[in-house]
């Protein structure tokens, strides 16, 4: 028996292994099997599939809101941190994320709001790391 629920250990274990909050949700997206759900031996042999399944779902669900409500300031400096880990440049990360876009999204938000906002943040995150901005002196 397990002293960790299936959400404690995805999130303690496997999660907290993967570099910056794009990098969780692009690893979640990974994970995505369609209509079948999630696969995820390691937390299915422990918890059960249909534990596994929850848990995954709600871990996926977390992210995306997280990644919602983070700053854009933030959000371009995580995916420096994300991108760093599988050592492929910023913009073909976030190119290869918008490329697969609909596993991306926890299955109910598929066409929501979330869907739009997310495809917002990506399309900006990508706009400001093909153009870098600069720094602009205040007339002061």
């Amino acid at each position: 028996m397990t002293l960790k629920s299936a959400l404690e250990d995805l999130k303690g274990t496997t999660l907290a292994a993967v570099c910056g909050l794009l990098g969780k949700l692009a690893y979640l997206a990974s994970l995505r099997r369609g209509q079948a759900g999630y696969e995820h031996w390691g937390i299915e042999e422990v918890h059960g599939r249909e534990a596994a399944q929850r848990a995954l779902r709600m871990a996926h669900r977390e992210v995306v809101s997280s990644v919602l409500r983070m700053p854009l300031r933030l959000l371009v400096e995580d995916v420096e941190q994300s991108c760093g880990q599988r050592g492929v440049p910023a913009t073909d990360y976030i190119k290869g994320m918008q490329e697969h876009f609909e596993a991306l999204l926890p299955g109910s938000a598929k066409d929501s709001a979330t869907a739009l906002h997310l495809s917002s943040v990506l399309a900006a995150l990508s706009s400001l790391k093909e153009t870098p901005v600069r720094a602009i002196r205040s007339a002061s």
